[in-house]
């Protein structure tokens, strides 16, 4: 089995102990260094980590879990190797609450593209070890998870975003998740941008605006 042994700590909190943790968790063909862009301009009480998706690529990067092309299936995702990597997040999360001086009762994931997916599969699968979600330019696929009790996502929140000329996941895709959510109860905020498959800079204001209140 493969695991997350790769990660960076983009930035201890400002805070000793208790601090709010933020997960980050990178694209298809990215690594760990993607989203360092982020870390500057977020709060400086957040404890950010930043993970690599545990298969490799050549001749770069890495993946959460292989898109496959052939002439019968199309393009498609292999969910065997989606859910493993589901579990390895899980498993990650409990050990970086060991190591760090985080807040167990403040995680929170922040996901681009597969890693959104993978973020979404997380607290849906385990919401008792999440709080708070950000998915950008993402969606839910529904065969990574089962559906718990609506009582066991009273706590989650969501900030879902998308580009609505998005070229990679088309926005039809992302434009369910609100109904999902919705259809559990779980809090949420979905926006979309004029952008591709990309975070407009109002897309990360936005975000960042929504993450403060909550920290």
């Amino acid at each position: 089995m493969k695991n997350l042994s790769l990660y960076h700590v983009i930035r201890e909190s400002s805070l000793k102990d208790n601090a709010p943790l933020l997960i980050l968790f990178h694209g298809y063909g990215s690594d760990e260094n993607d989203l360092f862009s982020f870390a500057s301009e977020l709060p400086k009480e957040l404890f950010i980590i930043s993970a690599r998706a545990p298969y490799p690529m050549e001749p770069y990067g890495n993946a959460w879990y292989a898109i496959n092309f052939d002439a019968d299936k199309g393009k498609w995702s292999d969910n065997e190797q989606a859910i493993k990597s589901r579990d390895l997040i899980a498993k990650f999360i409990d050990e970086v609450i060991v190591e760090y001086p985080v807040n167990k009762d403040n995680v929170t994931l922040l996901g681009f593209s597969q890693g959104t997916i993978l973020s979404y599969a997380v607290a849906l699968s385990y919401p008792e070890k999440i709080n708070n979600i950000i998915a950008l330019s993402g969606y839910i696929n529904e065969d990574l998870f089962e559906t718990q009790p609506e009582a066991n996502y009273k706590h989650l929140n969501f900030y879902c975003s998308h580009g609505s000329v998005d070229q990679v996941i088309p926005v039809d895709w992302a434009r369910k998740s609100p109904e999902f959510l919705t259809a559990l109860n779980i809090k949420h905020k979905y926006s979309e941008f004029p952008v591709g498959h990309g975070v407009a800079p109002q897309n990360f204001y936005e975000l960042k605006e929504w993450l403060i209140t909550l920290i």
